[in-house]
């Protein structure tokens, strides 16, 4: 296996390849450090590197192997987003504003480090995470391997630049309005927005129970020994027993309406969803037309979204320091206050029981991850607060709605997309049912091959 297939290889093989002597933790940390080296001044996925001590790590894992330990992530390099606290490193957040180095690992950190994982550096994010694309004043912009003119996505986009160039074979990911499926989607990859409460989030109810935390992946099984590794509520399968299994034969309702007024769906997006109806129909699946009956999602989302902007604004160590477009949510969530957020979430429930009112007789969604395909990577820099949410709102049109309800929703590729701007598609599920989408995104992951697809700056 040469560099470029063992650094495409993704979680699962390479920690059979580790667990069978065939790699050695060191010689995969070399390729990621040499493709970094080469190919991430292009892209900006990284903010910080961590040369000496990813090698110094992959040591330990070899010694682990050596001694015949099984951990199910051992020898195995991953990036981390750079929200989530590395013991000795800057969390940056996508900000000016950070203070001093963290005194310990995040617990998601930790439990992939006790899972065997290499932690090769931290990925870029827009400030705060707040944004659904990549680029701070801080650290500049972010770009799709596919195409560098184009983003990444957001929040998560650093880490899936990275995972789609073939820099890391995971990336972790937070999504408080959809930033693991837009980037997911952007750059071609598995995105599981898991359960509210399936995987522990820092600070805990982040955005006021908004955000969840997970990973971007190439392929189904690696997001499902990614989270079988970091859940902190453990599922009563393990998730890559689910993504190893046949779904049956599933009722899916399919829709392409966005979950904001006023929002034009491009004709790609739809032939997306399109298209997949027909595999899973292919498949021996129900497919039906259904709308969800969303509404209007700003009542039960904005209020949290933007408090939840004022609460990450204050704890930072030099707020002065922050984006004039972050100061100016950060005055609106003021203004929201601790009882409209109140109010807000006092509205969830009921608003989630007429939008999941659909799975009385359907067992999954499918539906748009965006509304169009990646935007320029630069479109947004140097907006303004206003400019920004007007172009945010179109393309977390379709993930937002499952914040609200905390429910499983994942972006998996689309079966076929023009070259240089993936569409991906979103596949929702139940309550706490994140077992059914493994199954049934792994089953289309067979079907269409997706992690056959490469960008030409990675290959």
């Amino acid at each position: 296996m040469d560099a470029a297939e063992l650094a495409f290889a993704g979680i699962a093989r390479q920690a059979e390849l580790v667990r069978a002597r065939d790699v050695s933790p060191r010689e995969l940390v070399d390729v990621y450090l040499d493709r970094i080296e080469r190919i991430d001044p292009k892209l900006n996925a990284f903010r910080v590197v961590f040369d000496e001590r990813a090698r110094a790590e992959a040591m330990q894992a070899e010694g682990r192997a050596g001694a015949g330990e099984d951990r199910p992530l051992l020898g195995v390099p991953v990036a981390v987003k750079d929200n989530l606290d590395i013991a000795g490193e800057v969390t940056a957040h996508g900000s000016a504003a950070a203070g001093a180095p963290a005194t310990r690992d995040a617990e998601q950190v930790r439990l992939l480090r006790e899972a065997g994982a290499i932690i090769l550096g931290k990925t870029q994010m827009p400030e705060l995470a707040i944004w659904p694309w990549t680029e701070s004043q801080a650290w500049g912009v972010t770009r799709n391997p596919w195409d560098t003119r184009l983003s990444p996505g957001g929040s998560s986009g650093g880490s899936a630049a990275a995972v789609a160039a073939g820099l890391a074979a995971g990336g972790s990911a937070t999504d408080g309005g959809g930033s693991i499926r837009l980037p997911a989607s952007s750059c071609g990859l598995v995105g599981l927005k898991t359960q509210r409460g399936r995987v522990t989030i820092d600070p805990p109810d982040h955005w006021h129970g908004l955000s969840v935390a997970g990973c971007v992946t190439r392929r189904v099984i690696d997001t499902a020994i990614w989270l079988d590794a970091v859940a902190a509520e453990r599922p009563e399968r393990p998730f890559a027993e689910a993504a190893s299994s046949t779904p049956g034969s599933l009722r899916i309702a399919k829709s392409a309406k966005p979950g904001a007024l006023g929002v034009r769906v491009h004709d790609r997006v739809r032939r997306a969803i399109d298209e997949t109806a027909e595999v899973l129909r292919s498949l021996g699946h129900e497919v039906r037309e259904r709308d969800p009956a969303y509404g209007d999602v700003r009542p039960p989302f904005v209020p949290r979204w933007l408090r939840g902007i004022h609460d990450d604004a204050h704890a930072m160590a030099h707020p002065e320091r922050l984006e004039p477009r972050t100061h100016g949510l950060e005055r609106i969530g003021r203004i929201v206050g601790e009882r409209g957020m109140r109010r807000a979430r006092r509205g969830e429930a009921s608003w989630a029981r007429k939008v999941n009112a659909l799975f009385d007789d359907n067992d999954v969604l499918v539906t748009a991850s965006t509304h169009a395909p990646p935007p320029s990577a630069d479109r947004f820099h140097g907006s303004g607060w206003f400019a920004s949410l007007n172009g945010a709102t179109p393309i977390a049109s379709f993930t937002t709605p499952w914040n609200v309800t905390g429910q499983p929703a994942c972006s998996v590729p689309a079966p076929s997309w023009e070259a240089g701007e993936p569409v991906g598609v979103q596949l929702v599920g139940r309550p706490g049912d994140e077992a059914t989408l493994l199954s049934l995104a792994a089953q289309l992951e067979a079907e269409i091959g997706w992690p056959e697809r490469r960008p030409a700056l990675g290959s």
